[in-house]
């Protein structure tokens, strides 16, 4: 059995997290770190854990976290996992960073996207980007991983085969997203309490949303040269999902076949990919507790435009799933161990 600690375990990533290794055959929880319930046992913080995981918390800091597990999850705010991400790998262990401080790659971009003083450039060098559908032979060698955001999840598997392959306009990329509330985290905010959010729909995050460094950063990598997108991301009134209608206009001689054919090459074979039939758009709820990326398209004859539609859960394939889908690969294992594959409905 693998040993691994959750440090962040009691924020909505980190409780994914546990619900999901909970169950996992190859692997036992040995650790659960925290700033705020050190002592307290887990299933005191999430009662609906009780007579499952009842461990008590530990803090944060607490050495014992890293040094005895075999692989690491840092569940962590932006910021606050550099140096436990050092400690672990140099004791030999492997870590998966779910927050931003690993995935980008130039310092000065991560500093003035989130105004805190990046990993330093060695570090940031090791980490290997988490997408599975894109880098599984790098992740599989890797010590030091950097789990992608919810949002760039959506749109890379959307946008990067047919980047890739020349198929779409570069220049021409327009990002609708929408999330559900926990993607926020468990802090309580103005902008998160209930009477703000519900029977309400916003836009936030304009024009800069911090997820846009990321998208572009990953894309120009897949298309050869640099890319820029309109990304604006919303906040609905639900708990879990998240969706994105990506607009963009298909290159001279990509049809509707052509599409499906790239999409089919790509992703046919993937374990949490379905391609949906031509005709039906995914729905949040479909992939609701699941790693599932649900995909579909529609090529407008009137208007010569492309709309791209991508549905995932934002705390399973957006965080914890594919946490866990990317501990597989990395420790050797069936990468779909552990992982739930029908959506809680309805």
């Amino acid at each position: 059995m693998t040993k691994v600690s959750i440090i962040g375990a009691t924020g909505y990533a980190g409780q994914e997290l546990v619900r999901l290794l909970c169950g996992h055959p190859k692997v036992e929880i040995k650790g659960l770190g925290t700033q705020n319930y050190k002592g307290q046992p887990f299933s005191d913080v999430y009662p609906n854990f009780r007579g499952i995981v009842d461990l008590p918390c530990q803090g944060a800091d607490d050495p014992q976290l890293i040094a005895e597990s075999d692989v690491i999850f840092l569940a962590m705010p932006h910021g606050q996992s550099v140096s436990l991400a050092q400690t672990a790998v140099e004791q030999g262990k492997k870590v998966i960073g779910l927050g931003a401080d690993f995935r980008l790659r130039d310092p000065k971009v991560y500093e003035e996207w989130y105004q805190t003083k990046a990993a330093p450039a060695e570090q940031l060098a090791k980490a290997v980007y988490g997408l599975p559908e894109v880098n599984r032979q790098v992740i599989s060698q890797c010590s030091l991983l950097a789990n992608p955001g919810c949002y760039p999840t959506t749109v890379i598997l959307a946008l990067g085969p047919l980047l890739k392959e020349k198929a779409i306009d570069p220049a021409w990329l327009i990002i609708d997203s929408k999330s559900g509330v926990s993607g926020a985290g468990r802090g309580t905010t103005l902008t998160t309490h209930y009477c703000e959010v519900n029977e309400d729909f916003k836009a936030y995050g304009v024009p800069r949303h911090r997820h846009t460094p990321e998208i572009e950063q990953e894309l120009s990598k897949l298309a050869g040269q640099e890319v820029q997108v309109s990304f604006t991301p919303h906040l609905i009134p639900a708990t879990r999902g998240m969706l994105s209608t990506i607009y963009t206009v298909p290159l001279a001689g990509i049809n509707a076949g052509k599409i499906a054919e790239i999409y089919q090459a790509y992703y046919g074979k993937e374990p949490f990919i379905r391609l949906l039939p031509v005709g039906e758009v995914p729905h949040t709820k479909w992939v609701s507790g699941t790693n599932y990326c649900d995909l579909a398209y529609s090529l407008d004859p009137r208007t010569g435009r492309l709309t791209i539609f991508s549905a995932i859960d934002n705390l399973v394939k957006g965080a914890a799933g594919q946490a866990v889908q990317n501990m597989n690969i990395m420790l050797g294992l069936e990468e779909t161990l552990g992982l739930p594959r029908v959506a809680i409905y309805p």
